[in-house]
C-alpha cells in the first residue's frame, strides 16, 4: 500500500500505470497477499483435524472471487478504459502470481 499511495500522491502520475516495485511483478500484489494470508490460515487450521481440512472452501472461494469474479476483473476493466498504457502492462506483467516481467 505504501508504494501505491506514494505513486498516487504524485500529481505527475495521474492517469499512469504503476509498474515499479511490487507492481513490476504482479498487477495485483494486494490480492495475492490476501490470498496468501487465507491459504496460510487454512494450513494452520488443518492441524485441528477434519474440520480444518474442510475449511479449504474459504481460501478457494476467496481466490476464485479475487481472480475471476469481483476483484481483478472489475479493476482491470476500469483500468483498460482509463489508462491507454494498461494493455502493454498486462502483456508483460503477471495477473496474480508474482513473476519476473515478460520481455517486450
Amino acid at each position: 500500500d505504501a508504494q501505491l499511495n506514494a505513486f498516487r500522491a504524485n500529481a505527475a502520475n495521474k492517469g499512469k500505470v504503476l509498474d515499479t516495485g511490487l507492481w513490476r511483478y504482479t498487477r495485483h500484489p494486494n490480492y495475492f497477499g490476501d490470498a496468501c494470508t487465507w491459504w496460510g490460515i487454512w494450513l494452520i487450521a488443518c492441524e485441528t483435524g477434519l474440520a480444518g481440512w474442510i475449511s479449504i472452501i474459504g481460501p478457494i472461494f476467496l481466490t476464485f472471487t479475487l481472480t475471476r469474479w469481483s476483484g481483478k476483473p472489475l479493476l482491470e476493466k476500469g483500468m483498460k478504459k482509463t489508462r491507454p498504457e494498461y494493455a502493454d502492462y498486462v502483456a508483460r506483467t503477471s495477473g496474480f502470481f508474482p513473476l519476473p516481467p515478460k520481455s517486450k
